[in-house]
Formats: structure tokens, sequence, C-alpha cells
């Protein structure tokens, strides 16, 4: 009986052995924050999976004021945003968190004008009128002037924001208080503001719903989502005075007049660039990563992620509706990944 119970004991200290590597060779990674770019982060995650199958990465679409909260609460090992985190969100984290641009996107209007198939032209300062509630029908003089020949509709314009806390509206203010100082002054440029007019959508997912769902409506969402969906949008008129669509080139050309002037924290604001060709509704958004984490194993899986999502992943950015960084940019990054603690 002694000797069948020492098998017995060995047999157990054995399996739970055996568990024990299995759950070590296993890890999950919880992250939250931006809608923005969910669609290239799902691909990547998966894509990282198959040549890591004991990795499995998880990331909640919740929008970045969730995200930003979530990772400061260190409920999720990292987060995403689309707008940087403000220097007093730094502060409430209690220990340094680093940004890392991951890709670039682009905010596009979109809008619903039944029998209109024409795609319309916009400035920057007409998007900030119809969303500060000045501009009311589509048939209004000033949409008429830059859309001549276009037999717009005498409707009223429904405007449709985010009703989340957003990076995409940061990048959609931050643009609209550059080209509009009434816009500046009356609103102002947060991931959450007090709109003056509209109705609100939560996520990318909930604003291009509505849009579709609501004959009349004009909003903004990240390019995927009006690509997805097959909605209208038309191009914005830039610095240069060209009425530029985005796309992974006119993006990838707002993304280079920031390459040389980056700050060494990341936080930089590219809507409303200079130069021909930039999409001006453009920006980066970033992945918000702990300097000193306090799971290290995890640090070393994100460390090795985020390697190989400034590399190898840049690659999926195109057919996903963004555009890879630049050169310049992932060198500078690279250099910061060093910072991370992992040990």
């Amino acid at each position: 009986m002694k000797s069948a119970s020492k098998v017995l004991t060995a047999l157990g200290c054995a399996a739970a052995l055996v568990a024990g590597v299995a759950a070590q060779q296993r890890m999950q990674i919880n992250g939250a924050g931006a809608t923005f770019p969910y669609p290239i982060y799902s691909k990547w995650f998966a894509e990282y999976n198959k040549l890591h199958p004991n990795v499995q990465i998880n990331y909640q679409s919740i929008g970045s004021g969730g995200g930003i909260r979530q990772v400061i609460n260190q409920t999720v090992f990292f987060g995403a945003t689309d707008g940087p985190m403000t220097d007093n969100q730094l502060l409430a984290a209690g220990s340094k968190i680093l940004h890392f641009p991951t890709v670039v996107g682009a905010d596009v209007p979109v809008y619903n004008i039944p029998n209109v198939k024409a795609e319309l032209k916009f400035t920057g300062q007409l998007l900030a009128d119809i969303f500060l509630g000045k501009i009311t029908k589509w048939n209004d003089a000033a949409i008429m002037k830059l859309n001549a020949g276009v037999n717009l509709p005498a409707t009223d314009i429904t405007v449709v924001h985010r009703s989340d806390g957003s990076g995409t509206t940061y990048i959609w203010v931050d643009y609209l208080a550059k080209v509009s100082p009434e816009w500046g002054r009356k609103v102002g440029v947060a991931t959450s503001v007090k709109w003056p007019t509209g109705v609100g959508g939560k996520g990318n997912e909930g604003v291009a719903g509505l849009v579709s769902q609501m004959p009349g409506s004009i909003g903004y969402v990240e390019l995927v989502y009006a690509l997805q969906n097959k909605i209208s949008y038309g191009p914005v008129q830039n610095m240069a005075g060209e009425f530029v669509k985005a796309t992974e080139q006119s993006v990838t050309a707002a993304a280079a007049s920031a390459a040389g002037k980056m700050p060494a924290d990341f936080r930089v604001s590219i809507t409303n660039p200079e130069g021909k060709g930039a999409y001006p509704i453009s920006s980066f958004t970033w992945l918000l990563l702990y300097e000193n984490p306090r799971d290290k194993a995890q640090a070393k899986i994100m460390l090795d992620f985020m390697k190989w999502a400034l590399t190898d992943g840049q690659k999926f950015a195109g057919q996903l509706g963004f555009a890879p960084l630049p050169a310049e940019v992932v060198n500078l990054e690279m250099a910061a990944l060093a910072k991370i603690k992992v040990s």
C-alpha cells in the first residue's frame, strides 16, 4: 500500500509539474482602447498567434477614453488611444506610461444623402460650421458652391458624433480647432467634448451604423469603417489648397510631415499638415505600455510583439485602410522600446 501511495504521489507531482509547465507556456495578455485601430490590431494579434500559438493577446474595442482609464487602473496590461494622454492622465497613472505609434490612419466625413451619387467636397471650415450647427440644410449655399453641378436636396442635416470618449473624436476636433477659431473657442479639443448639435453613436461601429440608417446624416469615422460599410465619404481640402481623399498614399504623406520633428515621447498631432498630397485629417494611433510593468513575463512578450508589429506587421496596414509608419518613426520607436524594463 505504501509503495502504491508513493506511486500515486509521484504521479500527482508529475501531473502538477506538467500542468505548471503548460501554464507557463500559455500566456494571455489583455488590452483595451481605441476602436480606430481595432481592424488592424485584430489582424496583428491573430497573425502573431499563428507565429506563437502559446500567446493569446485579447483586445477590447471600447474607445480611447476607456483604454486610457483601464491602463491607468491597470485592469489591462496595455491600452490604446488615438489621442495622446494628457499630462494629468500621465500623472494619474503613478508610473511612467510610454506612447508607441503603431500605424497611421484617417478620419473621413461620411454622409448619407439619398439619390446623390456624387462625391462631395469639403473644406475644414465647412465641416466646422456643419458640426457647430450653423449649416443645417444640404442645399446650403456654402455646400452648393463647393459642389457645383450636384443636385443637393433641401433636407435637414443630421450630425452624428461619438457618444463615448474617443480618439477618433480627438483627431476630428483637433483638426476642426486648427481650421476654425470658433470651434476652438466654443468646443475645444479632447477625446470627449460637449457637442453643439447632433446624435451620438458608440464606437466607430455605432457612428457608421447610424449614418448608414439615417438619410440626411453626416458623421466621421476611421477610413476602414467607411470602406467596410460602403458609406460615401468625400475629399477634404488640405493646407496646399488641394481636395484630397483619404488613401494610403495621402495618409502617408501626412505622416511624413511629422517624421523629421517627432518629439521624444511620440505625442504629436499631424492634422492639417503642410505639403502637397497630404490628407488633412490624419493621425498616428498609439499603443500604451508601462515603462516598468509589474508582470515582466507579459512585458517580454509585448516587447517582442511590438518589434514584430513595427516591422513585419506593417505590411497589413494598406489592406485594412491604414498607412504604414515612416521608416524614421520606426527607428525611433525601436530605440524607445529598449526603455521597457523586462527584468
